[in-house]
């Protein structure tokens, strides 16, 4: 069973506090933190639909975006000369483009997240001239 429900594209948790005897829940894969309570099923759908749309309605008041939970769909434009390496690495690795793609990513996003700097800097020692073929730059 799935404890979570969806709204606007966001998905909240549900977890029941036999406590306080409500159902208390968090709006899920975003960076703010968004949570609320019902003490019914339709009162926490209800409270869920508010916090969604006063969250929305706040970050477009202070002139911002809400942040949208990933859809874990990626389109990527790529040279075909990487698309091919890409390919070739997730053959020898026994996995398809897709799962090997995702766990690129993962470790990617991983390192990203714990250092400051970016893991690969674009080649800017190269410049294109008036015919198109790269040239050295000079130091």
């Amino acid at each position: 069973m799935t404890n979570t429900m969806s709204y606007r594209g966001y998905v909240a948790s549900m977890i029941f506090d036999a406590e306080d005897k409500v159902i208390v829940g968090r709006v899920l894969d975003v960076e703010d933190i968004i949570t609320f309570h019902g003490e019914s099923v339709t009162d926490f759908e209800a409270n869920f639909h508010m916090v969604v749309d006063d969250y929305i309605a706040a970050c477009e008041s202070l002139g911002g975006a809400p942040e949208k939970p990933a859809s874990g769909k990626l389109m990527l434009r790529v040279s075909p000369g990487v698309h091919a390496a890409a390919l070739k690495a997730a053959a020898r690795s026994g996995i398809s483009l897709n799962k090997w793609a995702e766990e690129v990513l993962s470790v990617a996003s991983r390192r990203s997240a714990t250092t400051s700097t970016a893991l690969v800097q674009p080649d800017r020692t190269r410049k294109r001239t008036r015919a198109g073929s790269r040239s050295s730059r000079a130091a």
